[in-house]
């Protein structure tokens, strides 16, 4: 030990404890990714679920229950018939879309409320644009919809920047533009009953239209599964090979292979279900338009928050801000660049939205209140976390399939609104029950190594 005439000790000032530092600074590595065998992993991955890293096993858990059980009380059986599991896919996609919006503030440990009246404004906006004059201004269907989209940003931007840079809580900065694009919503819309729709009939309109309704020639859509399978499988192995002939942590070669075939099993499944023919009086067969939709809304969020620079932020903003802010990241950035990329999302899950109903958007086919509600808990049953830092925006697909069969299920059997309400509230709170358990896991497993 120095003593207090040591100059190296009175040299060097005792520096203040960083209150964001960890306590202990051994790297942390999942164990599962240090594994070198199928069985090593499996046991990895087993431990960290101990642990409370559950991932999505809850969510599947869920959609395996709900599909069961719906197929068991429904009369006939008829749930899991192709006909309806390719509806309740289309039923649901709006519920996804929005959940994945929502996941782009939960990350960062805030939440949109606005994202009911943002979606619906931005397809009413879309869907006004088409029309001829005088109703509209007759644009072409990408320039509209890339309009109503870039009013979909300004409205995150300035609620971000509420947000980011005045410290308001998102909470009321959400919820005041809840209200207030509510009221423009009606106003644009000529009143509580008004509507603005869309025609087949019309070749530029009828791309909007058939956004959800449209379906993919079954020839098409074989191709394209083919090539998607084949693209995708191919940069999973390319990149898996390029980390371990790099030396990088990777996962073990088998369990590569493994999900290469459970993206080509689970193409295949979609893509003949949707190929069965759903109709008794004709033809009606293809994969929907919104599948491929979905699909790519989905990997260029995923590639966003996974794959850049912006996303590593959004993490480390939402999960310890303080420690985010001394590295070195705007913090108000990033946060209005969340909001925005919400707003952006929900406008396109307005959009869609308007096509499911056979493009025609109104307040009486679709309630914002109940698209906002649906948003946050098809998110929170996915696995995306109310306390920010951890999610993936596939949890927002998971998570509005699970509302989506909840609804349909309950059609099918007839019951009232309310019920579907009850059935998805006591889900979102065991979903959060989950979420809140495994971080006291995740804490408790952490001091069990300290």
């Amino acid at each position: 030990m120095a003593s207090i005439n040591d100059p190296l000790a009175t040299a060097i000032p005792e520096l203040e404890a960083d209150p964001t530092s960890a306590a202990d600074t051994t790297l942390d590595i999942p164990p599962e990714l240090l594994a070198q065998s199928l069985g090593e992993y499996v046991r990895g991955w087993l431990a960290r679920v101990r642990h409370g890293d559950s991932g999505v096993l809850p969510v599947l858990l869920a959609i395996v229950a709900v599909a069961i059980t719906f197929e068991l009380v429904t009369p006939n059986n008829s749930f899991l018939q192709p006909s309806n599991l390719v509806y309740i896919f289309q039923e649901s996609t709006a519920y996804m879309v929005l959940a994945m919006a929502e996941i782009f503030a939960l990350l960062l440990g805030e939440i949109d409320l606005s994202i009911g009246s943002v979606s619906l404004l931005g397809g009413v906006i879309a869907f006004k644009l088409v029309q001829p004059p005088p109703a509209g201004a007759n644009l072409p269907w990408w320039l509209a919809i890339g309009a109503a989209l870039l009013c979909c940003a300004v409205i995150g931007a300035l609620q971000g920047t509420l947000v980011a840079r005045l410290r308001m809580p998102s909470f009321i900065v959400t919820l005041g533009g809840f209200l207030l694009l509510f009221g423009i919503l009606v106003l644009v819309l000529g009143g509580a009953d008004g509507s603005v729709s869309v025609s087949q009939s019309d070749p530029n309109q009828s791309v909007i239209f058939n956004l959800d309704q449209g379906l993919v020639d079954p020839t098409i859509s074989w191709i394209g599964l083919a090539v998607v399978v084949l693209t995708a499988s191919a940069l999973i192995w390319r990149r898996d090979s390029l980390r371990r002939r790099s030396g990088l942590v990777a996962q073990p070669t088998s369990l590569t292979a493994i999900k290469i075939v459970l993206l080509a099993g689970a193409g295949v499944i979609v893509v003949a279900l949707c190929n069965v023919n759903r109709s008794n009086t004709g033809t009606i067969a293809g994969v929907p338009w919104i599948i491929p939709i979905v699909l790519v809304v989905l990997v260029a969020s995923t590639i966003l928050l996974q794959r850049t620079r912006f996303g590593r932020y959004v993490y480390a903003v939402g999960g310890n801000p303080e420690a985010a802010r001394r590295a070195g990241i705007n913090l108000p950035r990033v946060r209005t660049w969340g909001f925005v990329l919400s707003a952006v999302t929900a406008g396109i899950a307005g959009i869609l939205l308007g096509s499911f109903f056979f493009g025609q958007l109104s307040t009486n086919t679709a309630d914002p209140g109940q698209l906002v509600l649906y948003a946050v808990a098809g998110a929170v049953i996915g696995g995306t976390s109310l306390f920010g830092g951890r999610g993936r925006i596939v949890h927002g697909v998971f998570g509005g399939l699970v509302v989506g069969g909840i609804a349909y299920g309950m059609a099918l059997l007839g019951l009232a609104a309310q019920y579907e309400y009850i059935v998805t509230g006591c889900v979102l709170v065991v979903a959060v029950l989950v979420d809140v358990l495994s971080r006291r896991g995740g804490a408790k497993g952490s001091g069990d190594r300290d």
